[in-house]
């Protein structure tokens, strides 16, 4: 543990004088660092829904470069989140993948955190730090922290090449900490007892085995579902980006006609896992490289399928091509853009792969709801044109079904319990007309997830007997938090920020937070940097938000429910905002524009301030009162 601490005061000195994060004179690659609260809750819901089951720091170098990406492109495909550090005589697993041309950075979840072993301390750190994000551990509070890690932060090192006494010490410094280290080298094995269910030291000389190992000895659970095709397949992949110089074709992203579509079909109108391609000559077009039109429709029937779930399994056709190696998507129904690079071609990824990746996930990811799927890609611009229109009726015909639902139309909302594997006593709870806190689940992805898994992480939740209509408070709601939270929390009001809020993990979009001195709220979004008029940085507004906390006057959300009917419904909805970031300014304008008309303020937008106006009261009352904002003449908030 000395040598833990002597390491932290180490990296805030080196940062103090500049010298963090460090550039390798080498090769000139920027290590990441010191990680930042904002990438760990960016990263929030995938450290609870199971698509990121472990954490590995590798230290030191492979015994050759072909062997350092076999072992990093191994835990990728089983969605393990991988910290680089170390070095061993100058060389390291960092300049080994470099040299071999891998993508790192957190979007392919290889992150190198510096040259050196100390630089390992940046990971430890990241493991102590989500249990006071998201785990509302006090800091200094030893046994609650180490209780936390061996629960719910599965981290791992794998020590690769020789050993010396500050990789010894750092090790064992880890091991306190309850993770366990396996070695390449012979080093006496160490099985400790009494601190975690995993701390140990062990060893693993075959370098095709000592992921495994690792893996087993951390008591990983890992379970990846994957498509047949020839290239790797997993979550890890899906930050990959296919440059044009990389790219072997694309379609759509405006160079070509393109969209996706998912419809309901009857059982017997289609065949199970088949593959169509429709158009002329598309082979030899398609051997030619360059861009081609492309419409993905995808034909659905299950006895369980309901309309409602075309959406929701809509979105999920980016994820699923998105985790292919080599093969990139962006955007959604008609705006879609689709690439597949040289090095996914020589490895053998056909078109016809596009389809046999959507019928084999879909399966996976709905196997509940879903009985039969048929996919059929069609690649001549006629076609693509023509379809096209049938497409966008369907999604007119779709968002004017779900517009229409509101709170009150239905009798179920939806929870979210996925966070509370972090976050114990948090509960999301979703409506028609507020959506989950990380942005990633709405009402429809909670109904379509309980009817794949009756057993997971979404229930519903019988509203029951109206108790306060305006502040939106539910007999079954506050019964159901009851018992979901174990007694931390007794009620929770979904449309007021100033009476029992609801409660939020730590990964929220954005926080809602009381400017007293303006008699209205501001909004700051995950990322945001600089101070507020609140005079808290979003970090320190996160500390009174995130861990299950209900804290009336600070609330974490989606983005999404900024612009809900339901918003602030009980303290005066959109027009209580003073002050929101630039970014969300411009991210919202359209649907903000649109929903402050229909309140009678429709240049409220313009009465907003933002960072370049304020970030403190003083300066924001002043604006606010020179453009005449409606805050000010409104009732006092509490």
């Amino acid at each position: 543990m000395a040598s833990l601490f002597a390491e932290e005061i180490i990296m805030a000195v080196r940062y103090i004088e500049g010298l963090e994060p460090c550039k390798d004179p080498e090769t000139g690659y920027v290590y990441n660092g010191f990680i930042t609260d904002t990438i760990q809750r960016n990263l929030g819901i995938q450290l609870v829904d199971g698509t990121m089951p472990g954490f590995a720091a590798i230290i030191g170098v492979a015994p050759d470069d072909e062997t350092a990406v076999k072992i990093v492109r191994e835990l990728q495909e089983k969605n393990i989140l991988t910290f680089l550090s170390g070095n061993v005589n100058g060389n390291s697993v960092t300049k080994q993948l470099l040299r071999q041309g891998v993508e790192l950075g957190w979007d392919t979840r290889i992150v190198p955190l510096g040259p050196d072993t100390e630089h390992t301390l940046y990971a430890l750190d990241w493991a102590v730090r989500a249990s006071l994000i998201f785990g509302g551990k006090k800091p200094g509070d030893f046994r609650e922290h180490l209780k936390y890690q061996k629960d719910r932060v599965f981290a791992f090192a794998l020590v690769l090449g020789e050993l010396n006494d500050i990789i010894w010490t750092t090790g064992a410094g880890a091991i306190n900490m309850g993770f366990p280290a396996v070695c390449d080298t012979d080093v006496p094995v160490i099985h400790p007892t009494g601190v975690c269910l995993y701390e140990e030291v062990d060893k693993e000389l075959d370098h095709s085995k000592i992921v495994q190992k690792v893996i087993e000895v951390r008591g990983l659970k890992i379970v990846v579902e994957r498509p047949p095709i020839p290239v790797a397949y997993g979550p890890a992949f899906e930050g990959e980006r296919i440059r044009k110089e990389d790219m072997f074709i694309e379609f759509g992203g405006q160079r070509t006609p393109a969209f996706e579509w998912v419809r309901t079909r009857e059982l017997e109108e289609i065949e199970d896992n088949k593959v169509i391609i429709v158009g002329e000559n598309w082979q030899e077009r398609f051997e030619q490289g360059g861009k081609m039109p492309l419409a993905i429709v995808v034909d659905i029937a299950g006895r369980k399928m309901q309309k409602d779930f075309e959406s929701v399994i809509e979105r999920k056709i980016h994820h699923n091509l998105n985790e292919a190696q080599g093969l990139w998507h962006m955007g959604q129904r008609d705006i879609n853009w689709v690439r597949i690079s040289n090095n996914a071609k020589k490895d053998g990824l056909t078109l016809e792969h596009i389809g046999v990746i959507q019928a084999t996930m879909t399966h996976s990811r709905f196997k509940s709801i879903v009985d039969k799927v048929q996919v059929t890609l069609y690649v001549d611009e006629k076609d693509v044109l023509e379809l096209q229109e049938e497409a966008r009726k369907a999604y007119r015909e779709r968002d004017l079904r779900l517009g229409n639902m509101t709170d009150e139309s239905v009798d179920t909302f939806y929870s979210c319990l996925l966070c509370q594997s972090f976050a114990p006593s948090h509960t999301c709870v979703i409506t028609p007309e507020r959506l989950g806190l990380c942005g990633a689940y709405n009402w429809l992805d909670g109904k379509a997830a309980f009817e794949i898994d009756p057993t997971g992480g979404n229930q519903p939740i019988t509203k029951g007997e109206v108790i306060d209509n305006l502040k939106g408070r539910w007999t079954g709601v506050d019964e159901y938090i009851q018992k979901a939270t174990g007694g931390a929390l007794e009620t929770m009001n979904a449309y007021t920020i100033m009476d029992n809020p609801m409660t939020s993990c730590g990964c929220f979009e954005c926080i809602v937070a009381i400017v007293p001195e303006a008699n209205g709220v501001m909004l700051v979004q995950r990322g945001h940097t600089e101070m507020t008029p609140a005079g808290m940085k979003f970090s320190t507004l996160a500390g009174s938000v995130g861990g299950g906390m209900q804290t009336p006057g600070f609330m974490g959300i989606g983005r999404n429910f900024i612009t809900s009917k339901k918003f602030l419904y009980a303290d005066g909805g959109l027009k209580r905002i003073v002050w929101m970031t630039k970014n969300l300014k411009e991210s919202l304008k359209e649907a903000f524009s649109k929903r402050a008309a229909e309140e009678g303020v429709p240049d409220l937008l313009d009465k907003i301030a933002d960072e370049t106006v304020a970030e403190d009261s003083e300066k924001l009352l002043e604006f606010l009162t020179s453009v005449g904002h409606p805050a000010l003449e409104m009732d006092p908030m509490f």
